[in-house]
């Protein structure tokens, strides 16, 4: 599997044909529902044998296909480097050796949906995060529709896991997590609370996503993570958390997260690295290259890197311009985003800086918009980090997005384990 970028003048007929790929495979790869391609828009092209183009080299080749040069000669030991010609076949190596687990949160729609989504994703997952319960001022527990979701992950080898989050009808609420971990009683009804689900509904265990923590709370929210875990223990259930991405311990508004004592305690920290730029901020690049690198790094002090896992975006943002500051702007999906610069063919850039494509359009009230996504380049390069600092693993926000890429992504980066 290698990644194409669409050139000028380029159609989908005149990649297939130059690749020897079909259509329909390069469109299903990429769920892709018109063919008309754009200049810039990377495309996964589903063969493990390349066709050398003219003016090809041994390293565009291997940048192409996200491998080094070393494995792409090791792959090809009769082929010359300096003699390559249009029309060599080339053998792009495996390096799905790379035993990682991958983690992907979704949001429960109905029994019906969950079944058939489970059942398309389940060999791409180690753990399946269900979202969401969360928790009330007296440390209770709302209750969802999530029985054939567990059923058909464990029928399918996907652990389930509870997510619990501190998400009220306004958002995220400091204040209500304050209130609960101040309170021994509160912090102990919800830890029972907690427990009482995974085990009558035969969870696997369970993701703690508590956002916007206070830092007058840091060492008490390690503390529940550590109660919550010697609850769990007994019963062998596993404990995960969702971590904002930290590239430094001064960072105010994140101080309320001690990754140090987090990680001693957890079996996974799930690292949130996006959100860099968001929909209220000013436009710009979600999850940029070198944040996750400075985070991956900043992790690596406190955390074993056998616990860490970097969680990718399945989508982006959509900014109207100019920008203007206290606007909250919506979010969009990767493949919506590839969907509309297609629409209203427009080239997508690409910033070699962040690794992070980008685009500009005008819609029919006149109004112009720039967006910033994640596609299968990017993704690659944040994969690339995964192996090359020896992480865990992977995880992804979120499921019914939509990112078709991401099974060819995850499957030729890495082997899922299965537990």
């Amino acid at each position: 599997m290698f990644i194409y970028t669409v050139q000028t003048g380029d159609s989908l007929f005149k990649i297939s044909s130059k690749y020897s790929v079909s259509v329909d495979q390069i469109r299903l790869a990429n769920g892709l529902k018109q063919t008309n391609v754009v200049p810039g828009q990377a495309l996964v092209i589903p063969t493990y044998t390349y066709t050398v183009q003219p003016g090809d080299s041994f390293y565009s080749i291997a940048n192409m296909a996200f491998v080094s040069l070393e494995s792409l000669s090791s792959a090809n030991p009769s082929v010359n480097p300096s003699r390559l010609q249009a029309g060599m076949k080339i053998n792009i190596p495996n390096i799905s050796n790379y035993n990682a687990t991958s983690l992907g949160y979704y949001v429960l729609r109905t029994p019906e949906s969950d079944e058939t989504l489970i059942n398309d994703f389940s060999p791409y997952m180690t753990y399946i995060a269900l979202f969401e319960y969360h928790f009330s001022s007296d440390g209770s527990l709302n209750d969802i529709n999530d029985a054939t979701a567990i059923k058909t992950a464990w029928s399918r080898r996907v652990n389930p896991l509870m997510t619990v989050t501190n998400l009220t009808a306004s958002g995220f609420s400091s204040q209500l997590t304050h209130q609960v971990l101040n309170n021994p009683t509160l912090r102990q009804n919800l830890i029972n609370n907690i427990v009482n689900v995974v085990t009558t509904k035969g969870y696997a265990g369970v993701n703690i996503d508590f956002e916007g923590n206070r830092a007058e709370d840091r060492d008490l929210y390690t503390g529940f993570l550590r109660e919550l875990r010697d609850r769990l223990k007994p019963s062998a259930r596993h404990l995960s958390i969702a971590v904002p991405a930290k590239t430094n311990d001064a960072i105010p508004w994140l101080k309320g997260y001690d990754y140090g004592g987090i990680g001693s305690v957890v079996d996974l920290v799930f690292i949130m690295a996006y959100d860099w730029h968001h929909g209220a901020s000013e436009p710009g690049p979600v999850a940029p290259i070198n944040e996750v690198r400075q985070t991956i790094q900043f992790a690596l002090e406190k955390i074993p890197r056998n616990k860490i896992l970097i969680g990718l975006p399945f989508y982006g943002y959509n900014w109207t311009l100019p920008y203007k500051a206290g606007t909250v702007y919506r979010g969009i999906s990767n493949q919506d985003a590839v969907h509309l610069a297609m629409k209203y063919q427009v080239p997508i850039q690409y910033s070699v800086e962040n690794q992070s494509p980008y685009f500009h359009y005008v819609d029919e009230q006149g109004i112009r918009h720039e967006i910033w996504f994640d596609d299968a380049r990017s993704i690659s390069r944040k994969m690339q980090l995964v192996r090359q600092n020896q992480l865990e693993g992977v995880g992804a926000w979120q499921l019914t997005l939509g990112f078709p890429e991401g099974p060819w992504l995850l499957t030729k980066f890495f082997h899922v384990k299965k537990v």
